[in-house]
């Protein structure tokens, strides 16, 4: 085989780490994660539930017509709570003859429109017998990402990561434009699950499309201030957004329009040369890199991927035909428990995460202002994450994150509910953990997963994320019966993952593995004894 076989990232060293090339790299897919930072949470001002009592008209025998109550004028006679209503004898004109006995809001109900001109709720009436339709809308979406999670990766690693990438930013796109004109819960349901499904494709295909055309260092700067940071903009724009405009379709509207202006993008954005390589399409890879090079002004080797140096990229000659499958993620044991953990920290993590971010509404307060403020604890920790990733292992990180969200969420616990100033306080501070972790748990796995499968394996960690996402809107919902529930669940299950995560090996400082074979063992198999682990082969 000649000479000796180099990996991906020194064969491309003389590219540098942040040219002209890799900043736009950069820039594009930081400015792609804006538009899924903000359709992860939409429900929260979509689908708030806005103050409301039953409608009461009253007859008036002077001209006959039924006089409705405004939403401020309610009083006190119209009934104990908002799902029903006392039953009244007279009219207008008349003494108002009282009864102790109730019914239900049969005639609807009135809305407060102090915070929003609409939401769905208010809508379609999604109060009392029908509020279970309001978590259930928003755990659609997170069918959507579930399914999204599971396909992307496989359809990527088939097809390659820029076609997929583009697909899923025009179906993100249209389904929020034909899910603001929904006519029903049923119509704006099935949207929202494709919506779903086109955010989360869209959001991992882009970072596995960014940290394969980077170097180490980039990549690890594009993950945390460029992904990341694109990500928590996306999320700080929608109170913005939100503020000015107060009815939800509109609201739809508006967070679709950026979608369309990254189409243009595609005759700058190059597939991936791992990609091709490990599809053995060396000429088209060697083209983007000397593209890549022509736009940084470097020199360019004569032949970049030499046959006897790329061999570890490219598929063996035996193997030309072979298609990797989601079982090669549990074949061998380094893979199958790189995945196994994966599946259960991606879980826990995704959803304490979300589970925080949509409890925004539930928390005391202008909800403008509080998920502005989660949003810009978001950006400053991803910043500090940033500084701290190539400091500390990468498995001590995640284990500090997450053990300090689970403390500080448990620590709620020992509060009494009317402190509402120094509740909220603790939950925004718990978010900060969970904030970092989830983007960390993206650079982190980028690292540990081969190339031949490296999409398919965030797509399942994904797709186990997913679980616990869609889990979440209920585990929220309890929070009407006691604020400090949610709070309980999100924090054990936190603890939980940082345990969990110490047994993870650090890939601080390390090169993308691009076979199975190159992955990693987790901490406490290595320290097997020989003789235990050829019995354990057995």
């Amino acid at each position: 085989m000649g000479g000796k076989i180099k990996d991906f990232d020194e064969i491309t060293s003389f590219l540098g780490d942040y040219g002209p090339f890799q900043i736009l790299i950069i820039v594009l897919f930081s400015l792609s994660a804006i538009p899924c930072g903000y359709m992860g949470v939409l429900a929260v001002f979509v689908s708030d539930t806005p103050e409301h009592h039953c409608k009461v008209s009253i007859s008036s025998s002077r001209n006959g017509t039924d006089v409705e109550l405004p939403f401020r004028e309610r009083s006190s006679w119209i009934g104990p709570d908002s799902c029903s209503r006392y039953k009244v004898d007279g009219n207008w004109s008349e003494t108002v003859l009282l009864s102790n006995e109730t019914e239900q809001c049969l005639d609807g109900w009135v809305y407060s429109t102090e915070r929003y001109t609409a939401t769905i709720v208010s809508e379609w009436d999604l109060v009392c017998d029908n509020a279970w339709k309001v978590p259930f809308s928003t755990s659609s979406f997170f069918v959507g990402v579930l399914i999204g999670s599971f396909i992307s990766g496989h359809l990527s690693d088939r097809f390659g990561r820029k076609p997929v990438f583009f697909f899923t930013m025009v179906l993100q796109t249209v389904a929020t434009l034909i899910q603001a004109t929904s006519v029903s819960w049923v119509m704006f349901s099935i949207l929202n699950c494709l919506r779903g499904l086109g955010q989360i494709s869209n959001y991992i295909v882009s970072l596995v499309l960014g940290s394969e055309m980077l170097s180490q260092s980039a990549r690890v700067s594009y993950t945390f201030l460029g992904h990341s940071l694109g990500f928590g903009i996306g999320y700080a724009l929608l109170p913005l957004f939100a503020y000015f405009i107060r009815g939800w379709r509109m609201l739809l509207v508006a967070t679709a329009i950026p979608g369309f202006l990254f189409i243009p993008t595609w005759w700058l954005i190059p597939e991936s040369p791992r990609w091709l390589l490990q599809k053995g399409r060396v000429e088209e890879a060697e083209l983007v890199i000397r593209n890549a090079a022509k736009r940084n002004r470097v020199p360019v080797p004569e032949v970049i991927f030499r046959a006897g140096e790329c061999l570890e990229l490219m598929q063996n000659k035996g193997e030309e035909e072979q298609t990797y499958t989601y079982m090669d993620l549990i074949r061998t044991r380094n893979m199958r428990n790189i995945t196994m953990l994966g599946v259960f920290i991606w879980m826990s993590v995704a959803m304490v995460f979300y589970g925080l971010s949509l409890n925004t509404s539930n928390v005391n307060g202008n909800v403008y202002l509080n998920c502005f403020i989660s949003a810009a604890i978001d950006i400053m920790v991803y910043v500090a994450s940033w500084l701290l990733v190539n400091r500390v292992p990468r498995p001590t990180l995640l284990f500090s994150t997450l053990m300090f969200c689970g403390i500080t969420l448990l620590i709620i616990r020992l509060l009494p509910e009317e402190m509402h100033v120094m509740l909220q306080v603790l939950a925004l501070v718990g978010r900060m953990g969970v904030s970092s972790a989830y983007c960390l748990i993206y650079v982190f796995f980028t690292e540990l997963i081969p190339t031949v499968v490296r999409n398919m394996g965030l797509g399942i960690a994904s797709t186990a994320a997913r679980i616990g996402t869609i889990i979440c809107p209920y585990v929220i919902y309890i929070g009407v019966y006691s604020k400090m529930l949610p709070y309980i669940v999100f924090g054990t299950i936190s603890i939980m993952a940082a345990v969990v995560s110490m047994l993870l090996p650090d890939t601080r400082n390390g090169k993308l593995p691009s076979l199975i074979s190159q992955a990693k063992p987790i901490r406490g198999y290595v320290t097997i004894s020989p003789s235990c682990m050829w019995m354990c082969e057995l």
